[in-house]
């Protein structure tokens, strides 16, 4: 059985703000995340055989173990870079943060109501 308080975190980069924030938007809308933090970043690593230094945006995604396969397909169609990182591991979470995150994915979720504030939003991190 499944650890009920258990989500997936899945690593990837983008090229700027702007197309960091336009995947993390498009992921969102379909349902296959329930949040995505983005970070500026400076990265290094090998690229065609040459030493590249780079700017980036690492963005963090938070999801489920059902949505994973379909966020890795959604993430090669929607991605800037014809090969973006995809990293993934199962952290354990506290139960309302799992629940709210797991929910937050799920197809039969509702958004958020009108009333809610920002401080009534989900469990915080």
């Amino acid at each position: 059985m499944a650890d009920p308080s258990a989500i997936w975190l899945v690593l990837t980069t983008e090229a700027d703000a702007d197309r960091a924030g336009t995947l993390a938007e498009a992921l969102l809308q379909r349902r296959l995340v329930a949040c995505v933090s983005l970070t500026p970043i400076h990265s290094l690593f090998h690229w065609q055989g040459e030493l590249t230094r780079d700017n980036e945006v690492q963005l963090l995604l938070k999801t489920s173990e059902a949505c994973l396969e379909p966020l890795r397909l959604a993430l090669t169609e929607l991605h800037s870079y014809d090969t973006p990182e995809w990293v993934s591991w199962q952290v354990e979470t506290s139960p309302a943060y799992g629940a709210w995150a797991r929910d937050a994915v799920s197809s039969d979720a509702l958004p958020p109501a009108l009333s809610e504030t920002p401080e009534s939003g989900p469990p915080a991190e």
